[in-house]
């Protein structure tokens, strides 16, 4: 059976003040505890199947979620095959391979290829 590239879908949630808003996303997430990083400008932290961004630029901002993935080749030959396009990337990033790509509909999602398995 094949599974599938995908191995998650994280929620952005852009926020003024990660502190402020993380005890909320905690415990929303059964008080697991929140990766946090750095890129660029940006602060972030995972927390569950959330993603908050604080310091998001609007061009960050219109990335409609990030979406874990195994492989992101195959995500550049589905994009390309559809008509889509690539924005940027893939690239090293802080997680793993990095792409933002538009989808042919419009929508702006942001890969990172981690190879991992769900749990």
């Amino acid at each position: 059976m094949n599974r599938s590239n995908i191995v998650s879908v994280l929620a952005r949630i852009y926020v003024d003040d990660i502190e402020k808003a993380l005890p909320l996303y905690e415990q929303l997430s059964d008080g697991e505890a929140p990766q946090r990083f750095d890129y660029g400008e940006v602060r972030l932290a995972k927390v569950g199947a959330f993603l908050l961004v604080q310091g998001a630029s609007d061009e960050v901002r219109s990335h409609a979620a990030t979406v874990n993935v195994r492989d992101i080749r195959q995500v550049v030959e589905a994009i390309r095959a559809a008509g889509g396009e690539l924005l940027e990337g893939p690239a090293s990033g802080p997680n793993g391979a990095r792409l933002i790509a538009q989808h042919p509909d419009g929508t702006v999602l942001e890969y990172i290829e981690t190879g991992e398995d769900p749990v």
